[in-house]
Parts: C-alpha cells; sequence; structure tokens
C-alpha cells in the first residue's frame, strides 16, 4: 500500500481550532486522557461511577482522550493518562507506548491492566492452541467450511501472551480491582485535580 492509498486515520484529519474562550477556560487544567485495551471497559465504567462528583472537578480537569470518543491519539502533552486492560495485540503496544511518551503520570486501572486479569487464562494454554480452538477446531465450525486463522493486515497480531502494562512500559500507579470502585478512582482524580501527591487509602481498594 502506498502512502497515497492509505487511509486517513481519525486524528490525522483536519481539525478545526477551539475558540479563544475555550482555550482560555482549558488553560491550567490539569489534563487527563484514558484508555481501554485487552479488557471489558468495567474500569472505564468505574469513572462513570463517581457519579455527580466528577461534575466539581471538571472546572479543574480537561479530559483530552477518552475510551468514550473516538480520539485515537492524544493531542500533545498530557498531565495523566489512565489505562484499563492488558496488552494482547500489537495495537495495544503501539498505543500504551503513545501514552508512556504523551503522559507525565500513567496509572494502570484494574485486574487486567495491573496483572492481566481474565484474558491472561490464556498464557498457561499457549496462542497457537487458542487459535485452533477458536477457528479451525472449533466445534461449531461447520463440516464444509475452510479451516483457516484469520489474517489480515487490519487485524491486529496477537501477541504470545497477555502482557500487564507495566510489562511493556513503566507505570507510575496502579488502581487495583475489577473494577476498582468508583470511591477508588474518584480519590485519585480528586487527588490529582488538586494538586496533591496521589494517595490511594487501603479502605477503598479491592481486588474482587
Amino acid at each position: 500500500m502506498t502512502s497515497k492509498e492509505r487511509r486517513l486515520l481519525s486524528h490525522e484529519l483536519p481539525a478545526t481550532p477551539p475558540d479563544a474562550a475555550t482555550v482560555a477556560a482549558r488553560s491550567g487544567k490539569i489534563t487527563i486522557s484514558t484508555i481501554s485495551l485487552c479488557g471489558c471497559w468495567g474500569c472505564t465504567l468505574s469513572i462513570l461511577d463517581c457519579d455527580e462528583r466528577i461534575v466539581p472537578l471538571l472546572d479543574k480537569v480537561t479530559i483530552v482522550r477518552s475510551s468514550l470518543t473516538d480520539i485515537k491519539r492524544i493531542p500533545g502533552h498530557c498531565d495523566i493518562g489512565f489505562v484499563e486492560g492488558g496488552v494482547a495485540n500489537e495495537e495495544n503496544i503501539e498505543t500504551l507506548e503513545h501514552f508512556r511518551e504523551h503522559c507525565d503520570i500513567l496509572i494502570s486501572v484494574g485486574a487486567c491492566a495491573c496483572w492481566g486479569g481474565i484474558p491472561s487464562l490464556r498464557n498457561p494454554i499457549g496462542l497457537a492452541e487458542c487459535l485452533a480452538t477458536a477457528f479451525t477446531e472449533s466445534p461449531t465450525l461447520p463440516k464444509d467450511a475452510r479451516k483457516v486463522i484469520p489474517l489480515h493486515p487490519e487485524i491486529p497480531r496477537l501477541t504470545d501472551k497477555v502482557y500487564p502494562c507495566h510489562e511493556v512500559v513503566a507505570m507510575d500507579y496502579f488502581i487495583p480491582g475489577c473494577p476498582p470502585d468508583g470511591d477508588a478512582v474518584f480519590a485519585v482524580l480528586d487527588d490529582a485535580a488538586h494538586g496533591r501527591p496521589l494517595n490511594l487509602p487501603r479502605s477503598v481498594t479491592r481486588f474482587d
């Protein structure tokens, strides 16, 4: 595929600059980005579980990239990045490295980001056996179907195993839980918004 044939990605499309009032309103705020890698989005929902408490924080925080939007890349520098999910394919690696490069502080959110979580259950079995069970030896495969494992340039290649984020890039903080309690996420957001050192009380952490 030549450079002329390559399709533009969303973060490469022309964007309308924000007006002066918007720029002024955002100045001085802490910038935050979030991403979901190989996970279930439960940790992203924990951010929403902060409920109405998050509204006052928006006076001090600007969300520049979120799993709830279609923005694929952080537009410039970001103060804090929240990462949900483990690393299971090459696209996850690229995204996580981009976050590490553009975020001053990077936080693993939830069991998958911290330890690999449920997706890492494939690790003891091996990638080849998992692919065979899912595609070429599946009990639901029609008898006349061609036994093939999908391979296409637009399908990210799976890694040999599922990795926790800190085995791919350096992570600064960890919020455990499956998913973390909304109180835990709020405690970190509240500290960040008010310029305090991040301090996650043990009373709001859990591992189930």
